[in-house]
């Protein structure tokens, strides 16, 4: 395992936390192992699985090794890549435009809006107001440009915006994946939320991934393992804070 300050986080993170991340690491849509992966065959995951917290060095090993394996960084010869680089890679299968100096955090809310901008096409204005409400931003209009700056606007100002923009896209990935959405312990309301999203909205989101999926089987779990990571990476910062509560109480509302 390469030392990964992007990635230390994980390893706070619980069993039900990292559940969905190795699910997408070991199986793909059809439920079946990849012919690439390397964890279930690990020594810790055989014997701690689904306990995932006690091997979190093992789960970070194998994302570094999948970034290693894009085509990108196919002169690499399989060896594990630091998570910056996979997100970078990532970033530009999907035409993200940034500076490399942008912080890692930053640039993952920036690939998130990347994707909702490019979902925007495939909505309705029903489904872009649905969105709209629980992402928690307010405008007078659902045209795209007016929709795009209002959550440009939000994420910019702080809040939970990006939280909420990370629970939704990282939330149809998921669900597209694996057949089940993030677990969310006692939170009704989000999930009721969310499940609403995994219709056309969450159509218009998943279409993505796979539309821009056209470089090697790699990027099947690259792509997903990205936007799972920067959701959890949300989730593990506001529970550090008196902000979790607020949100919790937002979406228990």
């Amino acid at each position: 395992m390469i030392q990964d300050k992007n990635l230390d986080f994980l390893k706070a993170c619980s069993h039900q936390e990292l559940d969905n991340l190795v699910h997408i690491l070991i199986y793909d849509k059809d439920q079946k192992k990849r012919v690439s992966e390397t964890l279930s065959k690990n020594e810790q995951y055989k014997k701690h699985a689904p306990q995932h917290a006690l091997y979190s060095e093992e789960i970070i090993s194998e994302i570094q090794r999948y970034g290693g394996n894009t085509i990108a960084n196919i002169w690499r010869g399989g060896k594990g890549v630091p998570y910056r680089e996979i997100l970078e890679d990532v970033c530009h299968t999907y035409k993200v435009k940034y500076d490399k100096t942008i912080e890692t955090e930053d640039l993952e809310d920036l690939l998130l809006f990347t994707i909702l901008e490019h979902s925007i096409d495939k909505m309705s204005d029903a489904q872009r107001k649905e969105l709209l409400h629980t992402l928690g931003v307010e405008t007078t209009g659902f045209s795209k440009k007016v929709m795009l700056s209002a959550v440009q606007t939000a994420i910019r100002a702080g809040g939970f915006t990006s939280y909420r923009l990370s629970v939704v896209v990282a939330n149809s990935i998921v669900r597209q994946l694996t057949g089940k959405g993030i677990a969310f312990a006692g939170n009704q309301a989000l999930t009721k939320s969310l499940s609403i999203l995994s219709g056309p909205v969450g159509w218009a989101i998943t279409s993505l991934w796979t539309v821009y999926d056209i470089s090697g089987p790699a990027y099947r779990v690259t792509v997903p393992a990205v936007l799972e990571i920067a959701y959890l990476r949300k989730e593990y910062k506001a529970k550090k804070n008196t902000l979790w509560n607020k949100i919790k109480s937002f979406w228990d509302n």
